[in-house]
């Protein structure tokens, strides 16, 4: 006779799948905390669940059921998460006042350690870079709830078209209909889930730390031939986003905060799979959290800032709100 599953079976068979169950929820939602609180919901859910469960599919597939159904019905009530870029066209002057827009539900980045996406251990990712990089999520936020659903759980999930179609309640006819619209709205505007994301190259590496020391020494004509000619750089709260190296230099010239070398601060860190900086400016004698910064190759050169003007987005990320000055006000003057 079989015995039946334990409440405490449960806990240790589905602890490991976290990660990656948050990692789902945040392409979902565009939204860390929005993903943290339904994978609680996940968990709470299976839990009260688990006696009932009869095995008739995986642990993993079944907890993935009903993270998407707790998705699913959460934005029901939500609007998607935009950057700037999903808004409208480049603004025009860089010099002109910057427009914050505190209403609109931004997207957010995400830790490649909160999703199990890190690089310096390969044994212990869980979630692939691919699937997680920024313009993908943000990509993502433009499909219909349902769109959204089906296409995460056949291309990145590879799902079978039976398996989604139980998850979303529908049909498996309906289940390929949908994931061909939302495939063709994704081609426009959306790397593919499977396009790989490799590793930077030593090239690029260099190239970041020229960037980082271009910020730091407040130098801005040195980063101008950094970025590829049609790069973008966008932040939200704020609205426009710019497009050209020259409208990015005229950007940081008039509207940095920066006057001097040593006013910014970059801390390396990892997000959306990508090089990530947490910026911090120099206020008196300390460095202040100021920004998240995400950045995205091209090639050699960068393509695509996005930084995060959320502070909380610091602890989302483990950081200090503060760090102890560098160089010290007067150094080198």
């Amino acid at each position: 006779m079989t015995e039946k599953p334990t409440n405490e079976d449960f806990l240790r068979l589905a602890d490991p799948m976290r990660r990656e169950l948050l990692a789902h929820c945040y392409r979902m939602m565009g939204s860390v905390h929005d993903a943290e609180d339904l994978v609680q919901e996940t968990y709470l859910r299976a839990w009260r669940g688990y006696e009932g469960f009869e095995g008739r599919s995986s642990l993993r597939t079944w907890l993935y059921r009903i993270a998407t159904t707790a998705c699913l019905t959460a934005l029901d009530s939500r609007s998607r998460r935009p950057l700037p870029t999903g808004l409208g066209a480049p603004s025009e002057e860089a010099s002109a006042p910057l427009v914050q827009d505190t209403e609109v539900p931004w997207l957010e980045p995400v830790p490649d350690t909160m999703v199990g996406a890190g690089g310096d251990d390969p044994a212990a990712i869980v979630t692939s870079r691919e699937s997680i990089r920024l313009a993908f999520v943000a990509a993502l936020q433009h499909l219909p709830p349902r769109q959204r659903a089906v296409l995460i759980l056949r291309d990145v999930l590879k799902w079978k078209a039976a398996e989604v179609a139980e998850a979303v309640g529908t049909s498996t006819a309906a289940v390929n209909s949908i994931l061909q619209r939302a495939r063709a709205q994704l081609s426009q505007v959306s790397p593919s889930p499977d396009d790989p994301v490799e590793p930077l190259t030593q090239e690029q590496r260099a190239q970041l730390e020229r960037y980082v020391a271009a910020f730091e020494n407040y130098d801005v004509d040195a980063f101008v031939d950094l970025f590829t000619k049609d790069a973008v750089w966008e932040m939200p709260p704020y609205v426009g986003w710019y497009q050209g190296p020259e409208a990015i230099a005229d950007l940081v010239r008039t509207q940095c905060p920066a006057e001097r070398p040593g006013d910014l601060r970059f801390v390396p860190v990892a997000a959306n799979g990508q090089p990530a900086f947490a910026v911090y400016f120099r206020e008196g004698d300390v460095h202040r959290r100021f920004a998240i910064m995400v950045l995205t190759f091209s090639g050699a050169l960068i393509g695509h800032v996005a930084m995060f003007f959320d502070t909380h987005l610091f602890e989302t990320f483990g950081l200090p709100e503060q760090k102890d000055a560098w160089p010290p006000p007067g150094a080198g003057q």
